[in-house]
């Protein structure tokens, strides 16, 4: 398994309209190769929003992060700071609580 969290402030568009966009483009995820679990991350006072995405494994992200959805992030002008970072998981002490 492996982790990114993905980071990026809003460039001239309100938490609504940001709200909006991710009503047209969260039904994408869940169909990406090797993605387990994604979490939409929001700091209203900061102005910093992301993603906490949970793969199979490091080839699955760096096929998204090689992938248009990515680039798209990055590329996108109401999106600024654009930060990504990955972690492999320690597997033996980790749970998850249902």
């Amino acid at each position: 398994m492996h982790l990114q969290i993905v980071n990026f402030k809003l460039n001239g568009i309100s938490r609504i309209e940001y709200d909006a966009i991710l009503t047209e483009v969260s039904s994408v995820f869940p169909t990406l190769p090797g993605l387990k679990a994604k979490y939409f991350l929001a700091d209203d006072e900061g102005n910093t929003y992301g993603g906490v995405y949970i793969w199979e494994n490091r080839q699955a992200m760096q096929d998204y992060q090689a992938g248009e959805i990515f680039k798209g992030i990055q590329e996108e002008s109401v999106f600024t700071d654009v930060t990504s970072r990955d972690f492999a998981v320690i597997e033996s002490p980790t749970f998850v609580k249902e």
